[in-house]
């Protein structure tokens, strides 16, 4: 899923246009959650040994409408039922303005910052081998080391 930084670039430029062009700002941005909330939800949930990775996938547009009608295509518009309907065509235009000027890349394109969280959590069940102990173990990683003296070495393959 997307994740708290996703489209940055996009939320900033539109919240400074509308800003200075019609006095204060409405979501245009559907909101994403924060790495934390997401391991304390599948904790909620009975899932132990949670793992939750973050990737960053920069991608770019020649310009803001571009971008724009790409999440349009993904389904990616605004869910908020508090945000206003629409925005005015010069405030659209200030917001393109603004993203170019703040966030362009050296050939003129734009970037997009995608942030996507994996999530993995595990429920134990009865079926399932337990994990050992903590401290139960019988041989130490420093022993490991001494593998290669005890066992013969075979050919490569």
């Amino acid at each position: 899923m997307f994740g708290g930084d996703t489209l940055y670039e996009l939320r900033c430029s539109l919240q400074l246009a509308e800003t200075e062009r019609e006095g204060g700002f409405s979501p245009h941005i559907s909101p994403f959650t924060a790495v934390s909330d997401l391991g304390h939800l599948l904790g909620r949930a009975g899932f132990n040994t949670l793992t939750v990775d973050t990737d960053e996938i920069q991608v770019n547009y020649p310009g803001m409408f571009e971008l724009m009608e790409d999440l349009k295509g993904m389904g990616e518009s605004n869910c908020s039922w508090n945000r206003k309907p629409l925005l005015h065509r010069d405030t659209m235009l200030a917001a393109a303005a603004v993203y170019r000027e703040m966030y362009r890349n050296e050939d003129g394109s734009i970037p997009a910052t995608y942030q996507i969280y994996h999530m993995i959590g595990w429920k134990y069940h009865d079926s399932q081998a337990r994990p050992a102990e903590r401290g139960s173990a019988t041989v130490s990683f420093g022993e490991l080391a001494k593998l290669s003296e005890v066992m013969p070495q075979g050919k490569k393959q």
